[in-house]
């Protein structure tokens, strides 16, 4: 029951996030999500079937770090945790882990967004 929660809960955040995003190859004249991966010179991760989701809080971030808001290396290290989180779960997959990537998945999606927020005035405007 909990995972179903969790679920939705992350689906119904994700979802909200994905209006005005670009898709994976970069439209709108965004960096594709393996541009933004190529940013930090680390191997790229296949993101499976959280790869959008991944990407829009990427995007989020860069959007922060081209305006200003975040530095090069914060962007960087956030990807990182990302990554390291993400192949952990991976490594060891189960509801356990599903619901603990769940979580810090939605930590670091709100992190980003209120990253972007504070550089974006359309974020803020309504």
């Amino acid at each position: 029951m909990r995972m179903l929660w969790v679920s939705g809960v992350l689906s119904a955040a994700l979802l909200a996030g994905c209006v005005g995003t670009p898709n994976l190859d970069g439209s709108m004249g965004a960096p594709s999500f393996s541009a933004l991966q190529g940013m930090c010179a680390t191997p790229p991760v296949d993101y499976g079937s959280d790869a959008q989701s991944v990407y829009t809080t990427f995007f989020d971030a860069y959007v922060a770090e081209r305006r200003g808001g975040l530095s090069k290396e914060r962007f960087c290290a956030f990807q990182t945790a990302i990554a390291e989180r993400y192949r952990a779960y991976r490594a060891n997959p189960g509801p356990e882990a599903q619901s603990a990537w769940a979580n810090f998945f939605l930590d670091q999606r709100a992190q980003a967004l209120s990253w972007r927020a504070a550089v974006d005035p359309t974020l803020r405007s309504g």
